[in-house]
């Protein structure tokens, strides 16, 4: 590594930091609720659209095989060039397996201010993309880049999937547990980082994980519905799945894993304004039973590169909750 992507804090020049610089999803769902995906003249069937917000899109083509597509890119969530491309790849390959398919190929996505940072940075985000993209045995295959005020980066990926085997965010069902495959407390490290420079290793370990074995034992254990908790937090993904399903989801607070740190980091003020338009957005669909700010606060934090949310048991995942039949609110804590 060079002497120039050492000293250079790329989380300094973007405004947010990874998923926490998403458009709120209350404005969001604003913007497309009149957009219709469905065209019965376009080739093959959609079968998960933008009804839902669900993770990726899925187009049937023949009986036994769909293609899913999805895209991904933000500002620099880290400082260190090659990790920042790692945690961008990880997180775009994540739609495929969080409907649960496996990436075929990826196109990189790259905003750069060529004039403000060298492109020996971009050349390191760049290998940091394509050495995870390897590990997901995913081909990379070009991509497109612009000049741009900030520097961005991520992939659109395709990938395959089984039709009559995906995992849906409309699929829960009253009975069926929540298991949660990654700790949180992301976003709030991220935060401490940019702020601070202290660099958290286990947030980045976290971050770079795939969701791949989680996928495969979400399929294997028989599941149907899962989402990945990204930019919207862990409440905020609960809540579209809760909606979506028609139940209400039931959170275990004491027992939703954290990152080591997170709590403090909370404490210190360390909370992006991603996160608490997060929890803004929820408010009037949960019922915190006495909760604490704080504790709502790590709920709702913006997570890039999260884990799996599955309705369903998995091996090695925390068991944080369970969906109920719709009864007031989608989401309740206890």
């Amino acid at each position: 590594m060079t002497s120039t992507t050492k000293t250079v804090r790329l989380t300094q020049y973007a405004h947010g930091g990874g998923c926490a610089c998403k458009i709120p999803p209350g404005e969001l769902e604003a913007v497309v609720a009149d957009l219709h995906t469905h065209d019965p003249g376009a080739t093959g069937e959609l079968i998960i659209g933008l009804d839902d917000g669900d993770d990726a899109a899925v187009v049937r083509i023949d009986g036994g095989r769909a293609i899913v597509a999805t895209a991904d890119f933000f500002t620099p969530v880290v400082d260190d060039p090659y990790d920042w491309g790692r945690i961008a790849a990880a997180n775009a390959l994540s739609d495929v397996y969080a409907v649960g398919g496996e990436p075929l190929v990826a196109v990189n996505l790259l905003g750069w201010p060529r004039e403000k940072l060298p492109l020996d940075l971009a050349k390191e985000v760049l290998r940091g993309g394509l050495d995870v993209a390897r590990t997901a045995a995913c081909h990379v295959a070009g991509g497109h880049s612009v000049d741009d005020p900030e520097p961005k980066y991520g992939m659109a990926v395709t990938g395959l999937a089984d039709p009559a085997r995906l995992l849906r965010i409309d699929g829960g069902r009253p009975g069926l547990p929540l298991s949660l495959t990654k700790p949180l407390g992301i976003g709030v490290l991220n935060t401490r980082h940019k702020a601070t420079g202290e660099v958290f290793p286990q947030a980045v370990a976290a971050m770079t994980a795939l969701n791949r074995d989680a996928s495969r034992a979400a399929l294997g254990a028989g599941a149907g519905c899962a989402t990945d908790v990204t930019g919207f937090g862990l409440l905020g993904h609960l809540y579209k799945l809760a909606r979506a399903s028609g139940v209400t989801a039931v959170v275990d607070v004491a027992a939703v894993p954290y990152l080591e740190g997170a709590r403090e980091a909370v404490r210190d003020g360390h909370v992006s304004g991603g996160t608490r338009r997060n929890l803004d957005w929820v408010r009037p669909w949960l019922d915190p039973d006495g909760f604490g700010e704080d504790d709502l606060l790590l709920l709702a934090d913006a997570q890039t590169s999260g884990g799996l949310l599955v309705a369903g048991e998995i091996p090695g995942a925390p068991v944080i909750g369970e969906l109920v039949p719709l009864d007031g609110p989608h989401l309740r804590l206890r």
